[in-house]
C-alpha cells in the first residue's frame, strides 16, 4: 500500500538513480506536502540529500543551486508556498535549468483549508509569475500514478533543460492504494549530457530538436559563463537589453515548452471515438469520472472519457479530439480553470462542472450531470 506523497518520493529517487545522479530535495514544511520531506529524509543511503530550509524562498533558491551544480533537484510545497517561490521559479525559467516543482494543492486562498483538497492552482502553475514565463505542467491522477509522474517530470526537465511543475492534490497525496513495486531495469535510463570541451561552447546554444541549452557543470575548465535573472543574449548568454533579442528569447523559451508535445503520447479515449459527449478530467478526479462514465456507457449512452496528464503543453491531438464530440464536460475541483483554458485554446464551448467544497467528486454527482446533458 502506498500513498501519493510516498509514491512521488520514490519516483524521484528512481529518476535520480536512472540518471546516475544524487537527488537533492529542498523544502519548507507545509500541509499536505511535508510527508515528502519526511519520507526522503530517511533515504540518505540512496544518495538522497534533504534540506529543510527557513522559508519557501530559500527552498526554491537552494533547488536552483542544486540544479546548477548538476544534481537531480526537487522542491515541494502547497499553494501558499508556490506564491512565495514564484519569483525564484521565474529565475529558474530564465536560467533554463532542469528541476522539478511539486505542488500538493489544498483549499485556498491564503491559508484556506490546509487539510482539504482542491484543484485551484492550475492557472497559478501556468501563469503565476511575472513576464512571459512558460513552464511544463503535469498532473498526477492517483497515489500510484505519482510515481510515474515524478519519473516523467524529471525526464522532461533533463531532456529540455527546464523547470517542470507537477500538480498533486491533498486527496491524491494522502490516499493509499495497492502498488506493484517495479524493477529498476524496466525503465529506460535518463540520459544526461554535460559538456566538457570549451570548443564551440556557448551557454545558450540550443539543441536543434528540443531547444535545450547545455547543462554545463560549474568548475569545468573553459566553460565559465555568466548566469542571472537579467535577459540573456541569444547563444552567448551575456546580459542584453536589446528589444528584438528579448522577444526572440521569450519566443524561444515558449517554443521549447511547446516542443515537449512531440515527446508525449497522443491523448487516449475510453469509449466511442466520437459522439454526443466527451467528459474530460485531470488530476485526482479520474476515479470518480471514469466510473461515472462507465456506468453511463453500460446504459447505452453516447459518452466517452479522456483524462489529461499533460496540461502544458497539451497532447498534439487534443484539439481534433474535442472537435469529434457535440459537447465537452470538464469536472474539476475549482471554478472552471481547465474549462477556461480549453475555450481559449480550441474555441470549444466547454461545459464546466465545478466543485469547491474541499471534497472530491462523488460518482453520483458526475453521473447525474452526464445524464442531464444527454437528456
Amino acid at each position: 500500500m502506498i500513498n501519493g506523497n510516498e509514491a512521488f518520493a520514490l519516483g524521484s529517487v528512481t529518476a535520480a538513480r536512472l540518471a546516475d545522479k544524487p537527488l537533492v530535495y529542498s523544502s519548507y514544511p507545509i500541509t499536505p506536502a511535508s510527508d515528502v520531506l519526511h519520507f526522503l529524509s530517511r533515504l540518505k543511503h540512496l544518495d538522497v540529500r534533504t534540506i529543510q530550509t527557513e522559508d519557501e524562498i530559500a527552498a526554491m533558491g537552494s533547488t536552483i543551486g542544486a540544479a546548477f551544480g548538476g544534481a537531480m533537484s526537487l522542491t515541494g510545497t502547497s499553494g501558499p508556498g508556490i506564491c512565495l517561490k514564484s519569483e525564484a521559479i521565474g529565475l529558474a525559467i530564465v536560467l533554463e535549468l532542469p528541476l522539478v516543482i511539486l505542488n500538493v494543492q489544498r483549499g485556498g486562498p491564503s491559508t484556506g483549508l490546509p487539510t482539504k483538497t482542491e484543484q485551484t492552482d492550475l492557472l497559478q502553475a501556468l501563469v503565476g509569475r511575472n513576464g512571459e514565463s512558460p513552464v511544463p505542467v503535469l498532473a498526477a491522477s492517483g497515489p500510484a500514478d505519482c510515481f510515474d509522474v515524478a519519473l516523467e517530470a524529471f525526464r522532461i526537465a533533463v531532456r529540455h533543460t527546464t523547470p517542470v511543475f507537477v500538480l498533486s492534490e491533498s486527496y491524491v497525496a494522502t490516499s493509499a492504494e495497492p502498488w506493484r513495486i517495479p524493477e529498476l531495469e524496466q525503465f529506460d535510463p535518463i540520459a544526461v549530457e554535460h559538456p566538457s570541451s570549451p570548443e564551440n561552447f556557448q551557454p545558450y546554444l540550443r539543441d536543434a530538436e528540443t531547444l535545450a541549452r547545455p547543462w554545463a557543470i560549474p568548475g569545468t575548465p573553459g566553460l565559465e559563463h555568466r548566469l542571472g535573472g537579467l535577459e540573456k543574449q541569444h547563444e552567448s548568454g551575456d546580459v542584453s537589453h536589446d528589444p528584438e533579442n528579448h522577444e526572440r528569447m521569450c519566443r524561444l523559451r515558449a517554443e521549447k515548452v511547446e516542443r515537449i508535445a512531440d515527446f508525449v503520447p497522443q491523448q487516449a479515449v475510453d469509449g466511442p471515438e466520437d459522439g454526443k459527449l466527451l467528459v474530460l478530467s485531470w488530476g485526482g478526479t479520474r476515479g470518480a469520472v471514469s466510473t461515472a462514465v462507465r456506468r453511463c456507457l453500460e446504459r447505452g449512452r453516447s459518452v466517452a472519457h479522456a483524462h489529461l496528464r499533460y496540461l502544458n503543453p497539451f497532447p498534439r491531438n487534443l484539439g481534433s479530439l474535442l472537435a469529434r464530440y457535440e459537447r465537452v464536460l470538464v469536472p474539476e475541483l475549482n471554478a472552471g480553470q481547465l474549462a477556461l483554458l480549453l475555450r481559449a485554446r480550441f474555441l470549444v464551448d466547454v461545459v464546466p462542472l465545478s466543485k469547491i467544497q474541499g471534497r472530491p467528486f462523488e460518482i453520483a454527482e458526475v453521473e447525474a450531470r452526464v445524464e442531464e446533458l444527454l437528456s
